[in-house]
């Protein structure tokens, strides 16, 4: 397959997995884990089991890892009160409330799951150190302001 069949391939890929499922996942720290979700950690392979019934295998571990990566660099790219507001809704989502997920988040250093493998070091670092800080915020927070925010 030449590379520009490949690229339109990706991109129909990337599309199909975009209208279809990260659409409607609300916060990008939520896409972001559904993202890194379909990876397996000791592989560094991405699987999808619906793409990978239409497209190629290989095409698609190739599409969700580019898409997972992409994404992470745009989280990086916004602002750090916007990245505090978009990892606040997705702790919301987890069990056992947000402040407590904060604090198990940040003993276990949870959120290097959600590093992209092949991202450079000094991405993965500010990645790591802007969650940390986020997460000692929230952790720190009255219970009362975490349920009702």
């Amino acid at each position: 397959m030449d590379t520009l069949t490949q690229l339109q391939q990706n991109r129909r890929i990337i599309h199909d997995l975009t209208s279809s499922t990260l659409a409607r996942i609300s916060s990008p720290f939520s896409r972001l884990a559904y993202l890194a979700s379909l990876r397996d950690i000791s592989t560094n392979v991405y699987e999808h089991a619906g793409l990978s019934a239409v497209y190629p295998k290989e095409a698609v571990r190739q599409a969700l890892e580019q898409c997972h990566q992409e994404l992470f660099e745009r989280i990086l790219e916004t602002p750090l009160a916007v990245q505090e507001e978009d990892l606040r809704a997705h702790l919301r989502t987890l069990p056992n409330g947000s402040r407590r997920a904060a604090a198990q988040w940040r003993r276990l250093e949870a959120y290097r799951t959600l590093l992209p493998a092949d991202s450079p070091e000094y991405l993965k670092e500010l990645f790591c150190s802007n969650v940390r800080a986020i997460l000692e915020i929230l952790e720190k927070e009255p219970a009362t302001e975490q349920a009702a925010g």
